[in-house]
């Protein structure tokens, strides 16, 4: 058996907040939502090989009734690799929350982390092997 792919579902209290955020800082782009306009319930978003979705609270919570008593947001990191880490920092560290400015890891990885709207921390990197 071999896995494909993965993508997570975030549970979110603001879907439309959230893909503007993704798609107007991070230059993401809308594959699809739920419904097709208006105040969303659902949404996946996708640049090159990332891909996440994000659920309304209520909606994931009515899905998955285990998540009843967890919160949105927050509680979360997401490590994505880049291929150009310094025009990426360069492009949207004076547009976000930026939770560690670019430093060198003890592992030989250069990161910075961003902040989502929802709490999410977004940890770029240039070396993930």
């Amino acid at each position: 058996m071999k896995l494909q792919s993965l993508t997570p579902n975030l549970m979110v209290e603001d879907v439309n907040k959230t893909i503007e955020f993704y798609t107007d800082i991070l230059d993401f782009e809308v594959l699809q939502t739920v419904p097709e306009e208006g105040v969303l319930e659902w949404a996946m978003v996708r640049r090159d090989d990332v891909s996440l979705m994000f659920q309304k609270t209520e909606s994931i919570r009515d899905e998955y009734p285990e998540l009843k008593g967890q919160q949105s947001g927050g509680a979360l990191t997401l490590y994505i690799k880049v291929e150009d880490f310094e025009g990426l920092y360069q492009e949207i560290k004076d547009e976000v929350n930026l939770i560690k400015k670019m430093h060198e890891t003890f592992y030989g990885a250069s990161e910075f982390a961003i902040q989502d709207p929802n709490s999410f921390i977004l940890t770029f990197s240039d070396v993930l092997e």
